[in-house]
């Protein structure tokens, strides 16, 4: 009989964003880091990410995050992220699944109140705080990569919008901060499909006009994210709250507000003097949902200020199930995929 190609997965949502932890069924990839088995696998395996994001089996608004063994000792484990615009370096809602997925599943011990550990993510390690109650993980709490404003208050003509005003932050990736009350929007439910065209004419008309350079990274691609505003309110001392809503090209609206949107409000707000390191921004989601970044500390890294930052949110378990593969089956593209699974006989 043909082997049975199967994929084992545990899925998870952070503010409503699924995450698809694939905790077994994949071979050992190549690379001395995360980061490197992250590339091999987006150029020589890119099958699995389109498996788990596209049917028969997934839908392009959920990420994928694949467990793989730390190459850093200090961590725990390792984890490589994949979402409908490719492999992104690093991401606050994935993280946040991810490591409550690890803890759940055993690969670290629950400890009751507050525990610590580290995961190794393409960006590098990435410090996690666990909130245990009655072993239950109440809220987790990850670094968020340092953040800062590339482009400060810039502006384009976007065709069917006119003149829209925006700044670039680096979080993660490259985001377009735009104020949503200036285009019509407040951020509510049934805005989410004009948010989702809106967005992607923004990010269209960027791309088109201009690309973006990280300080140390250099070219990281084109940009893909797009974040919309709504207005801060202070609820109290050292504590703002605002709406949001982040777009991922092509063509999707988050659940959640993100962890890496997030991070870039932050950047954004110490740039324009309105927020000091102790200070925490509470995003809330089109579904009512939200992530905390505290801003802990601004470094000067030549003409940037740098923001150090964190994101708390929570991560709950909706499924555990085995993907079984079927690479006959004409709904299923198998292409960069069959060498990286593992095979078992069927009976």
């Amino acid at each position: 009989m043909k082997p049975e190609l199967t994929i084992q997965l545990m899925d998870t949502h952070a503010g409503g964003d699924v995450s698809r932890i694939v905790t077994g069924g994949i071979t050992a990839l190549p690379g001395d880091t995360v980061r490197a088995q992250m590339e091999y696998l987006r150029d020589d395996a890119d099958g699995l990410r389109r498996l788990l994001l596209e049917e028969p089996y997934g839908i392009p608004e959920m990420s994928v995050d694949l467990l793989v063994p730390a190459t850093d000792p200090e961590a725990a484990a390792g984890y490589i992220i994949m979402e409908v615009m490719g492999y992104p370096i690093y991401s606050g809602s994935n993280t946040i699944c991810t490591a409550t997925a690890v803890l759940e599943a055993g690969i670290v011990r629950k400890q009751e109140g507050k525990q610590h550990f580290k995961l190794e993510s393409p960006a590098g390690l990435v410090s996690i705080e666990a909130t245990i109650h009655d072993g239950v993980v109440e809220a987790i709490t990850c670094e968020g990569l340092p953040s800062y404003i590339h482009t400060h208050n810039a502006s384009i003509s976007v065709p069917g919008i006119g003149k829209v005003n925006y700044s670039v932050a680096y979080s993660g990736g490259f985001y377009a901060l735009v104020d949503a009350k200036s285009l019509g929007f407040d951020l509510t439910l049934d805005e989410e499909r004009r948010l989702a065209e809106t967005a992607h004419a923004i990010v269209e008309a960027i791309q088109a006009e201009r690309g973006f350079s990280h300080y140390t990274l250099g070219d990281v691609g084109p940009l893909p994210f797009l974040h919309f505003m709504g207005p801060v309110e202070q609820v109290a001392e050292g504590y703002y709250r605002s709406r949001s809503a982040t777009y991922v090209h092509p063509g999707v609206i988050c659940r959640s507000t993100t962890g890496t949107g997030t991070s870039a409000r932050l950047a954004l707000m110490n740039l324009e003097g309105r927020i000091k390191p102790g200070d925490k921004l509470e995003t809330i989601s089109l579904r009512e949902t939200g992530f905390i970044g505290q801003f802990t500390a601004v470094e000067q890294a030549g003409e940037y200020q740098v923001v150090e930052n964190n994101i708390t949110g929570k991560a709950y378990v909706i499924a555990r199930s085995d993907i079984v593969v079927n690479c006959d089956d004409p709904m299923v593209k198998c292409n960069g995929l069959t060498h990286i699974l593992k095979s078992e006989r069927g009976a």
